[in-house]
């Protein structure tokens, strides 16, 4: 038992291209929010309130892009002996363990932006109903090849499901 808690060992990271994605969603998400600034900015009289507002939108959103690339390098996955290991977060790290025999759809996706990079997101939906992991950036091949190994592990490993 004590085997399964150990962290050490081979991490595979994601695409160094994933920090692309990273960036545009952070700057579609800062032009949304600036709309909303400017609305409201035209809606009120703005006093000290306002200024302050738009100092913070401009540190949260400023933030964000300056750490994006650490964001995207902490992105980890491992596969070990029964398991596969993906962790991610800086501050609020995460660990998930999805064990091959729970595995009951492994889907590849990509979207506009991951496939004019060549990058895939592979999302696995296990036995429990509230399970969100996947590996985003993932060059397009070794996801499907990574895809192709765990559908193969998880159907040796599903007796007794």
């Amino acid at each position: 038992m004590a085997g399964r808690l150990e962290l050490d060992g081979d991490w595979q990271r994601v695409s160094t291209k994933y920090v692309w994605i990273v960036i545009v969603g952070s700057l579609v998400a800062a032009l949304i929010s600036a709309a909303i600034v400017v609305f409201i900015w035209f809606l009120g009289d703005w006093e000290w309130w306002g200024w302050l507002l738009v100092a913070a939108w401009a540190v949260g959103y400023g933030c964000q892009l300056v750490f994006a690339p650490r964001r995207a390098r902490a992105i980890g996955y491992q596969m070990r002996e029964d398991d596969l290991l993906i962790r991610r977060g800086i501050a609020w790290l995460r660990f998930v363990a999805v064990p091959y025999g729970r595995m009951q759809l492994i889907d590849v996706t990509r979207g506009p932006v991951s496939r004019s990079l060549g990058l895939s997101n592979l999302r696995f939906v296990t036995a429990s109903a509230s399970s969100n992991v996947e590996i985003p950036g993932l060059p397009a091949e070794a996801a499907d090849e990574l895809r192709d190994r765990l559908i193969a592990l998880a159907e040796t490993r599903r007796a007794g499901l």
